[in-house]
């Protein structure tokens, strides 16, 4: 405690951010002055974990929570204790679990699904390694939904100087927002390296370094809200749909994920001649069982399922291989220390714990199943037909199927994921969009 009254005191906080991760990843919480914060213990409403992307509740609210939609304690994890440098003043951020009133993490609590799955790894000897890549867009601020979303010129008002792949003159279009972005990342301790220019006009991929499962989505979670803030300061908005401009490339989250042996420190996914285990393979055959029925946590809203394109570097099918990117699996090849396997299927629309927590479940399953993958691609996949869902109410069909899964993430989790986002796709079937307008209204 006195070390965080001295963090606080040296840098004057004045408010804190007190943040819990919702269904859909959206930051929610309260602001409260720093001596409530250090005095008070925090209560907040548990029928906000139900909150829907379009801030509606799901329609089974009072049958998933308590129907008077008790309270619940919100327990900060000091661990991702960081300033918010965007503030006009000296304000912290927390992130915080849900705990009943009983005691125990909320079981619709998304960051404690994935803590959870780290639990059963731990229980198993293990410790899962995440390195995690994000994708997103630079748009030109716009508050008219119905026009299309437009990329920035950049600072030489060219648009071909912003659509080309992995130029390194294209960083400098942006260098001030890049400069400010970095900046704010080293503020908060986010272990970013790479910044590039992506396949997108307009689109930046930025990778992180690897480190541990939790730590890695907290700081997802963070470098998100933080690329928003600092676009608003350049006045530009990032969005982080999945598929924000038709001719243009789809924006992923992708996992690259290794298991260590918590005592020794060993990759268990090499053999000591640097070939890959036989736990690697199990884990390959149980991302590929298990996905097809986690699409809807990879791909969670309607627009996730536009990224699923032939020849846009989405994966289609459940293949995995050596050094391919043209496939959901891929391996780079990288050496006995290095030895992991990259999940190409979240969109940067997921929630990145449940995102991570479904891969790493997904893995683990397969080792304790005994799954065996299919034998490693080398093909182009692109040119293959596409072979997974196509639409979320397909996936959330799919979800319904997770029946030998065991207790890896709680069924009463997955049902209300289900639910709510059942009520954000009816929400959106009683839009009638500008296409139907423009194709269907004169039909005879």
């Amino acid at each position: 405690m006195n070390d965080l009254q001295q963090w606080l005191k040296e840098r004057d906080i004045q408010d804190v951010e007190c943040l819990v991760p919702d269904m859909t990843g959206i930051a929610r919480g309260k602001f409260l002055p720093v001596d409530q914060f250090m005095q008070d213990t925090i209560h907040i409403a548990e029928g906000m974990l139900l909150t829907t992307v379009n801030g509606d509740y799901c329609e089974q609210v009072s049958e998933l929570v308590h129907p008077n939609d008790k309270d619940m304690i919100l327990e900060a994890d000091f661990s991702t204790l960081r300033v918010s440098p965007w503030a006009k003043k000296p304000t912290a951020q927390v992130i915080h679990r849900c705990i009943t009133k009983q005691g125990s993490p909320h079981l619709l609590s998304t960051r404690d699904i994935l803590i959870a799955v780290l639990e059963r790894f731990e229980q198993q000897g293990w410790k899962p390694i995440i390195a995690p890549e994000v994708e997103f867009y630079l748009t030109v601020k716009s508050s008219d939904p119905q026009k299309p979303i437009q990329t920035p010129l950049g600072k030489s008002e060219s648009s071909s100087a912003v659509s080309q792949p992995l130029s390194l003159d294209s960083y400098y279009e942006f260098e001030s927002f890049y400069a400010k972005l970095r900046d704010y990342c080293q503020l908060q301790n986010l272990d970013i390296g790479v910044i590039c220019q992506e396949m997108g006009s307009g689109q930046i991929e930025i990778n992180f370094r690897h480190g541990e499962a939790l730590a890695m989505a907290d700081q997802v979670f963070t470098l998100k809200r933080t690329i928003r803030h600092v676009a608003d300061e350049f006045s530009l908005q990032a969005t982080f749909m999945a598929k924000p401009i038709a001719d243009q490339p789809g924006s992923s989250m992708h996992i690259h994920q290794s298991v260590l042996a918590t005592e020794s420190g060993d990759n268990v996914f090499s053999n000591e001649d640097g070939s890959r285990s036989q736990l690697f393979h199990h884990y390959i055959g149980g991302l590929q069982k298990y996905t097809p029925k986690l699409m809807s946590i990879y791909a969670p809203n309607v627009n996730s399922y536009r990224r699923f394109t032939r020849y846009m570097s989405a994966p289609i099918a459940m293949h995995w291989g050596v050094e391919n990117r043209t496939i959901a699996f891929r391996v780079p090849d990288a050496g006995r220390a290095a030895m992991r396997v990259e999940n190409r299927f979240a969109g940067m629309d997921c929630n990145p714990y449940l995102a991570i927590a479904a891969s790493l479940a997904s893995g683990l399953a397969g080792i304790n199943n005994k799954l065996e993958p299919t034998a490693p691609y080398e093909g182009n996949a692109s040119d293959e037909s596409v072979q997974i869902v196509k639409t979320l109410d397909s996936a959330l069909e799919e979800l319904k199927t997770l029946d030998d899964f065991g207790d890896l993430i709680n069924a009463e989790f997955l049902n209300a994921y289900r639910l709510t986002k059942l009520t954000e796709l009816d929400a959106f079937n009683r839009v009638v969009t500008a296409w139907e307008r423009e194709y269907l209204k004169h039909m005879v």
